[in-house]
């Protein structure tokens, strides 16, 4: 179905061209599509998924602790809020390149903006619970950032999901995104073995910006530039003048509180305090993509393999992650909490379901994009979220540096999508 784009609206009496004007309501080529509503709950689904998210945190509260057990939890709203708000990462940027459309983008600023105020107040007064200190999350800047952020943005086109959209996939039933996930790990581990060759690339130390303007002076160099980003995206969008974002179902009244689907800016809300919230109970920004490599690795273990010899993981902190359970990785249970929550916010709002019958096109851009994804984060020492979120959450120049590379990667990663026969959006779309 396609839609011939209607003419801009705007002050008609005003001599300011519609491109060049910052309404509130960006131009869009036809109106945006009505939520149809939603299903009925799926009760199984749900309650399988609460029983295990409660049960999981029971069990690592009375095994590891308060902590881990609090870390499960907090993963498991970051998950519930991710699908209920349809938080996308790489639908977004998709969105913007290839028609313009810069909605998620916006919802990108807030979230960004809304984090790095919490980080200043948090990080700049200390404030942490279990003993921790929070710190921010910085990184070197060099050519494994530059790579590694390219080869993202390129892996998570053909994956058709981002680190946190993988996970909340997986746990709504999204049976293709298990590829994605598999080869997530499988490019983690290539990194990690092949760490001796890139372990030692050019790079400069990493650039608070709370290091030499204070945490006052980072959060209004952030909050500039954020501004700056939602008023390009204005006026690239009143230009281009793009189909609307689709809609999915939805429930009326408070029930959509539980049963979805979220606005955009409100899941970008409750996701920046619950990410603060990682914070403020472990001592670090939340993050994903380590993860992937530990539980890479332990499967190594488990048949036979020796992955603790590899140089990777013989360095100390490595050797100790690899050493302790997974049940205390910090990642590991924000992670888990993620496929967990996703799966009752799913089963709340009538939508998970198991999809089957995968053509080889998915399963092939699956895998190469997920293989992508693994060395990618791995060489730029984190993901949307490790690097992107935290980094400019931080105010650290590595995340604004990731962000630039990984917009370049997803230019690539959409040209690389006709070779899969993915789809991409054009202007004619209904939706995009």
């Amino acid at each position: 179905m396609t839609a011939t784009p209607t003419k801009p609206t705007g002050n008609s009496g005003s001599d300011v061209s519609p491109a060049l004007a910052l309404k509130w309501n960006p131009t869009l080529s036809v109106p945006p599509p009505q939520a149809p509503a939603a299903e009925p709950v799926r009760w199984w689904p749900l309650g399988i998924a609460l029983l295990g998210a409660l049960g999981l945190a029971a069990f690592v509260w009375s095994e590891h602790g308060a902590l881990p057990a609090v870390l499960l939890l907090l993963g498991t709203g970051l998950g519930f809020t991710l699908f209920h708000s349809r938080f996308g990462f790489t639908s977004a940027w998709r969105q913007f390149l290839a028609v313009g459309n810069g909605t998620g983008l916006r919802a990108h600023a807030v979230l960004l903006g809304t984090t790095a105020t919490l980080f200043a107040l948090v990080i700049g007064t200390g404030t942490g619970l279990f003993g921790n200190e929070p710190a921010p999350s910085a990184g070197p800047i060099g050519i494994a950032l530059f790579a590694g952020a390219f080869l993202f943005g390129i892996g998570m086109q053909l994956g058709g999901a981002c680190a946190s959209g993988t996970l909340f996939a997986v746990g709504s039933g999204q049976s293709a995104i298990l590829i994605t996930l598999f080869g997530f790990i499988v490019g983690s581990q290539i990194y990690s073995l092949a760490w001796p060759l890139v372990s030692d690339l050019p790079a400069i130390p990493p650039v608070l910006l709370s290091d030499h303007v204070g945490w006052g002076g980072s959060w209004l160099v952030t909050i500039a530039a954020l501004v700056a980003i939602v008023v390009v995206t204005r006026l690239v969008q009143n230009r281009r003048v793009p189909p609307p974002v689709g809609a999915p179902p939805s429930a009326e009244g408070v029930a959509r509180i539980v049963r979805g689907s979220w606005p955009l800016m409100a899941g970008a809300l409750v996701l920046a305090v619950l990410g603060t919230g990682v914070l403020v109970v472990s001592g670090g920004s939340w993050g994903i993509t380590s993860a992937f490599n530990l539980w890479g690795a332990k499967a190594l273990q488990l048949v036979g393999l020796q992955p603790e010899t590899w140089a990777f993981w013989s360095q100390p902190g490595q050797a100790e992650q690899l050493a302790g359970p997974v049940l205390q990785d910090k990642n590991s249970l924000t992670n888990i909490g993620i496929i967990l929550g996703a799966a009752v916010a799913a089963g709340a709002a009538g939508t998970w379901k198991w999809h089957t019958g995968l053509s080889w096109n998915l399963v092939a851009a699956g895998l190469v994009g997920g293989i992508l994804m693994g060395v990618g984060a791995r060489l730029a020492g984190g993901c949307n979220i490790g690097a992107y979120l935290a980094g400019i959450g931080s105010g650290s120049l590595h995340g604004w540096l990731w962000a630039v590379f990984a917009l370049a990667g997803t230019w690539a990663g959409l040209r690389a999508r006709t070779l899969f026969g993915l789809g991409v959006p054009k202007p004619s779309d209904s939706v995009c």
